[in-house]
Formats: structure tokens, sequence, C-alpha cells
């Protein structure tokens, strides 16, 4: 039994080290932050992703019951880059075309 002890206390960090726990805090215990790293980025794919079972894509869009989906699987129909023009030009008030001005030398 104490050999796993010392196995684990020399992978850890805490034995043959400049400082109590340094080792650790270089080695191993630095690693605590991936983790949480890892599994805040996790956390926020699993809650802002598609409801639909089995979809990776983020769950932008949210249907008339409230759940988010994706593009594909909202049930109106998409956005075309032309509807975005029109609407973008009948919501944009007709100003007068102005020439771009130039910096004197």
């Amino acid at each position: 039994m104490i050999w796993l002890l010392h196995w684990l206390a020399v992978h850890t960090g805490t034995i043959n080290e400049g400082g109590p726990y340094y080792g650790f805090w270089s080695g191993f215990g630095s690693d605590i932050g991936e983790v949480a790293i890892i599994g805040g980025l996790a956390t926020v794919v699993r809650r802002h992703n598609c409801e639909v079972h089995g979809c990776w894509r983020l769950g932008r869009h949210q249907t008339g019951a409230g759940h988010h989906v994706c593009r594909g699987h909202h049930p109106d129909d998409p956005l075309t880059r032309q509807d975005v023009l029109d609407a973008h030009a009948a919501a944009k008030p007709r100003q007068p075309f102005r020439a771009a001005k130039t910096k004197a030398p």
C-alpha cells in the first residue's frame, strides 16, 4: 500500500520539488484549470445547441413554441440573401449620393 502512496506523491509532484506543492501546481494541479475550461465550453455547447436530437449546430432561432433550433430545423422558410437586401433597402431612408471625401496632400 505504501508503494501506491509513494507513486501518487511522485506523480502529483509533492515529492522532490523545490517547495511544498510546487510540483503539484506547476504540473498535475495546472490541469485543474484546463479541465474547468473544457467543462465550461462543453456546457456552453450543450446549452446553446439545436434541440433536435443528434444535431450539433447552434440553436439561434426560436420557434413559436419556444424551442431553440438551428436554421436547418426551423419550420419557417429560411431567409435568402435577396430577402435581407430587399428588407434593408425598404428600411433605409433615401439619401442623395455623396462623393467620398479625399484627404488633402
